[in-house]
């Protein structure tokens, strides 16, 4: 990496908050790349309204965010070097990734897109044209998983695969708290499936009722799941922490038995690393790109999504016998070194190094 010191390199995302798993990537990525004399200028796709009374209009707030971001993309793409854009599925794409590449591609600047987004099947095979028209414009495709390598080979894109990366300076092993805790770290929308996840602890608590739960992230169905919670008589036992700073999070997640993933749509969910990273046994749903981080019976436990059944199972096997657990929590922290800065800091030195060059021999 020290043979990037001085690229000037435009990094397009959202920032915190909200602490989802893209803008504490794009976060974690700038700070990486200046601690190795990258010079990183950001440009957020997440800023607020301004004046702020346009967020509660829909249809004209898209236009009153979209002009000073492209006046932001303009001016940054001509004092860098190369444009590193964060892409997500949806509108995200359309109002933030594919403006970054047209401007990049008009300006001449090297774009390197590194798409995210955990529903990009069901994106592609709605709008793949226009996300290919826009991608022969950039000069890398990049996803963190194979999975999402796949979904991409299918629209005819090829893709180069590049993982989240995982701060082991913070997420590290510890001492569970007593009584023994699950943990969800995943907001509260529907397709992270909070609801399967009570469901499943109510299952648990009429073998454990000792065990707690807790509940880490914000979103739209906080109030069904309150209300879940009490109508399954379990809501004495969970906590809804609400968002979570980093540090404390890793805390609370060192304090925890079990770490419990029940999304119905992910690609490769930082909170499944870094509960492989605190040393805490993974129980997730089996979706998307998480059998690509994770094998079942090695580094974590896998089963179907909306299946509380299935899942209060796993969760109590995990509770009941120790030797099981000790084996996913060494088999999953000798995994998480693939997931290190020293191992994929180098990966986007190279493609960062061969965008550049490429686009300078044109």
């Amino acid at each position: 990496m020290n043979a990037l010191a001085g690229m000037r390199i435009c990094l397009v995302g959202p920032m915190p908050p909200p602490n989802g798993g893209m803008a504490m990537q794009t976060r974690q990525l700038a700070e990486l790349l200046r601690s190795e004399q990258v010079v990183v200028e950001l440009v957020p796709t997440n800023l607020p309204y301004r004046p702020a009374w346009v967020g509660g209009m829909k249809g004209v707030r898209a236009l009153f965010r979209l002009v000073p971001y492209v006046t932001r993309l303009w001016r940054a793409a001509g004092r860098n070097d190369l444009m590193h854009v964060m892409a997500n599925s949806g509108w995200s794409w359309h109002l933030f990734a594919a403006p970054a590449v047209w401007v990049g591609r008009v300006r001449r600047v090297p774009v390197v897109v590194n798409y995210r987004g955990g529903e990009a099947a069901a994106f592609l095979d709605r709008a793949g044209r226009a996300v290919a028209t826009t991608m022969r414009r950039a000069s890398r495709l990049v996803v963190p998983s194979g999975f999402l390598q796949e979904v991409f080979a299918l629209h005819g894109m090829g893709a180069e695969v590049v993982p989240n990366i995982v701060d082991r300076s913070l997420f590290f092993p510890g001492e569970p708290t007593v009584p023994p805790q699950i943990i969800v770290a995943r907001n509260l929308e529907p397709i992270y499936d909070n609801a399967t996840a009570l469901r499943a602890f109510a299952i648990v608590r009429t073998r454990r009722p000792d065990v707690r739960l807790l509940i880490a992230g914000t979103g739209p169905e906080a109030g069904s799941l309150h209300r879940l919670a009490s109508e399954l008589g379990i809501q004495a036992a969970v906590e809804f922490a609400g968002r979570l700073e980093r540090e404390v999070m890793a805390q609370r997640l060192r304090a925890s038995v079990v770490s419990l993933n029940p999304s119905r749509v992910d690609n490769m969910p930082n909170s499944v690393l870094e509960a492989l990273a605190s040393g805490v046994p993974v129980v997730s749903t089996d979706v998307g790109g998480v059998p690509y981080i994770v094998k079942h019976g090695e580094t974590a436990l896998l089963v179907p999504p909306g299946n509380p059944t299935r899942m209060a199972e796993a969760i109590l096997s995990l509770l009941e016998d120790a030797s099981l657990a000790q084996q996913l929590r060494s088999a999953g922290l000798a995994s998480v070194a693939a997931y290190t800065w020293d191992s994929v800091g180098p990966r986007w030195g190279h493609i960062y190094r061969d965008a550049y060059q490429c686009a300078s021999a044109v």
